[in-house]
C-alpha cells in the first residue's frame, strides 16, 4: 500500500486546487514544492503584476486633471510600489499557508490530510519521488498511487540575448530595480509585453519602447481590438516598433543597446536603461526524469495528455506544462478535473467559454469566438459593436473609450459564438455571456434581464438588443458608435 493516495509536484494554482479537491474526497495528499507556495501566479505572474498594474492605475487617477480636482505633489516610488505589490502577494501566501496547515491532519469526521513536502522532485520509477530538500541532506522517497504534475512555466529566454537579471530582465527579476528607469524596450507585444507597456507608461516615469514583429500588437485578436490598444499605448508616450526584427541586444556601459531592421529594411540601434524579454513562456518539465515514469515530453517542452490524463494512466498533467491555455483559471479548473477523474466523478471539462482579461487600458476582456476565428474557420455568423459612448455608467466615469462586441450564429437560434469588451469593467461584463456560452444557449434570453442602473452590462443589454432590431439607441442613428452585420461566405 502507498503511503499516499495522491502526489502533487507544484503548489501554483492548477497544484493547490488539485490538493484541496483531493482533501475534498478524502485522499491523503503529497503536496511537493520547490519554490514560493502559490508559483508564478502568485509572486511573478498573475497576482503580482495585476497588483503593480492596478497601482499604475490609481496613480495615473491622481494625476487626472479632467474631474474637477487637482491632486498636487503626487510623488511615486518604485520601491515603495514593489513594497506595496509584495504586500499583497505576502498576504495571499499566508492565506495558503494557513489552510495547509489547517489540513496537514485529518480533522474530525474527514479523512482527507494535505502533507506539504519542501523540495525538487524527480521520478524514480512510476510510483516514487525522490525529494532533495532545501537543507543538505534532506532527501526522502515519496510514493503514490497517482501524480498530477502541475509544475507551471517560466518566462522563455534567447540564447542570444543575455539575460542579467539587472540590465536585461525578465518578469521575474522585473521587481529587482530600484527605481523606475529612465527608459524600458520590451521584447514581445503579446498579452505580457503590453500589460507592462501598460504599466510603465501609466506611471509615466519611464520611456516605453515596445518591439512587435507583426504588423499589429496582440495579432490573434481583432484588428479594432489591436487598434484601440495599440493608440492607447502611443498617446501615454509608448513608441511602438511596428513590424521590427530584434537583430542583436547587449549590455555596454551599463546601458542596453538593441538594434532592430525595419519592415523597410533600415536598420536601428537605440539605447535604454534597461529591456525587459516578454516572448512566452516554457514549461518547467527539465530535472522531473519523467522518462523513468515512462512519459516523454513534445519538443517545446510540454505533456501530452487526453482530458488531462497522460500516456502513463495513473499520471495526470495539467496547467502550464500541457499544451493548453496557460491562465490560472484553466490550471485551477484542470487540476480539479485531474482529481475528480481519478476518484471516478468527473465533470465535463470544457475550454469553450474560457473567459480572459488583458489588464491594459483600459482593460479587455473576451469569452469565445472573435470574428477574426470565426473567418478562418468560415463560420457565418451576427456581430454587434456598442460603443461605450453610449453606456450610461461609462458616461458617468468620463471613461467613454471602448466597446462592446457580441458574436451570435447566423440563424434564428442565434447562439451566442464569443465576446469581446474592451473598456472599463469589462471583467465584470463578460460573465454572464460564457455561462451562455458554456450551456449554448440563445442571445434572446438576455434580451430582457434587468440590470442595475446605471451599469457597464447594460450596454450588453441593448447591444443584444441590437442584434434583435429593438434597441433603446439606433444604428441607423448613431452610425459611428453602433454596428450590426452579419458575415456570410461565397462557398463558390
Amino acid at each position: 500500500m502507498n503511503p499516499y493516495d495522491l502526489a502533487v509536484i507544484g503548489a501554483g494554482p492548477a497544484g493547490y486546487a488539485a490538493a484541496m479537491r483531493a482533501w475534498d474526497h478524502g485522499l491523503r495528499v503529497a503536496l511537493v514544492e520547490k519554490g514560493p507556495l502559490g508559483g508564478a501566479g502568485v509572486h511573478n505572474g498573475a497576482l503580482s503584476s495585476k497588483t503593480l498594474w492596478e497601482l499604475s492605475r490609481d496613480y495615473r487617477r491622481a494625476l487626472a486633471r479632467d474631474r474637477g480636482f487637482v491632486a498636487e505633489d503626487v510623488v511615486v516610488d518604485y520601491g515603495q510600489v514593489v513594497h506595496a505589490v509584495e504586500n499583497a502577494v505576502s498576504e495571499r501566501t499566508r492565506q495558503l499557508e494557513r489552510q495547509l496547515d489547517a489540513l496537514a491532519e485529518p480533522l474530525h469526521g474527514h479523512t482527507g490530510s494535505i502533507t506539504l513536502i519542501r523540495g525538487s522532485a524527480r521520478f524514480l520509477d512510476p510510483l516514487t519521488l525522490h525529494v532533495t530538500g532545501v537543507e543538505p541532506g534532506d532527501e526522502h522517497s515519496v510514493t503514490a498511487s497517482h501524480f498530477i504534475l502541475a509544475t507551471g512555466s517560466r518566462p522563455r529566454e534567447l540564447p542570444t540575448i543575455p539575460v542579467d537579471g539587472k540590465h536585461i530582465v525578465t518578469s521575474e527579476q522585473l521587481m529587482r530595480f530600484d527605481r523606475f528607469p529612465r527608459s524600458l524596450v520590451i521584447l514581445g507585444a503579446g498579452v505580457v509585453g503590453c500589460e507592462f507597456a501598460t504599466i510603465f507608461a501609466n506611471f509615466g516615469q519611464t520611456k516605453v519602447y515596445l518591439i512587435d514583429r507583426a504588423d499589429r500588437i496582440l495579432p490573434f485578436e481583432d484588428d479594432d481590438v489591436a487598434t484601440v490598444c495599440a493608440a492607447n499605448l502611443e498617446a501615454r508616450g509608448v513608441t511602438i516598433h511596428h513590424q521590427a526584427q530584434l537583430l542583436d541586444m547587449k549590455v555596454a556601459n551599463g546601458q542596453v543597446h538593441y538594434t532592430i531592421k525595419h519592415r523597410h529594411g533600415g536598420v536601428e540601434t537605440i539605447q535604454v536603461e534597461r529591456a525587459l524579454i516578454s516572448i512566452g513562456r516554457v514549461p518547467n518539465t527539465a530535472g522531473l526524469d519523467l522518462d523513468r515514469a515512462g512519459l516523454t515530453v513534445t519538443e517545446r517542452g510540454h505533456l501530452d495528455d487526453q482530458d488531462t490524463r497522460t500516456a502513463v494512466p495513473h499520471i495526470y498533467a495539467v496547467g502550464d506544462v500541457t499544451h493548453d491555455l496557460a491562465l490560472v483559471s484553466v490550471g485551477e479548473i484542470e487540476g480539479r478535473h485531474a482529481v475528480e477523474r481519478i476518484c471516478g466523478d468527473p465533470q465535463p471539462l470544457s475550454y469553450e467559454n474560457v473567459s480572459w482579461i488583458m489588464f491594459l487600458d483600459p482593460e479587455v476582456a473576451g469569452v469565445g469566438l472573435n470574428e477574426q476565428k470565426a473567418q478562418e474557420k468560415r463560420i457565418p455568423y451576427r456581430v454587434a459593436v456598442y460603443s461605450y459612448e453610449l453606456v450610461a455608467r461609462a458616461i458617468a466615469m468620463r471613461a467613454t473609450g471602448g466597446f462592446i462586441k457580441l458574436l451570435v450564429s447566423d440563424c434564428d437560434e442565434m447562439k451566442i459564438l464569443g465576446m469581446r469588451v474592451l473598456g472599463a469593467h469589462a471583467s465584470t461584463s463578460i460573465e454572464t455571456v460564457a455561462l451562455m456560452v458554456r450551456q449554448n444557449r440563445s442571445v434572446k434570453e438576455l434580451a430582457e434581464l434587468l440590470h442595475p442602473h446605471p451599469s457597464i452590462t447594460e450596454g450588453l443589454q441593448d447591444c443584444i438588443r441590437m442584434l434583435l432590431g429593438s434597441s433603446v439607441f439606433k444604428p441607423q442613428v448613431f452610425q459611428g458608435a453602433l454596428r450590426v452585420s452579419t458575415i456570410r461566405y461565397d462557398e463558390s
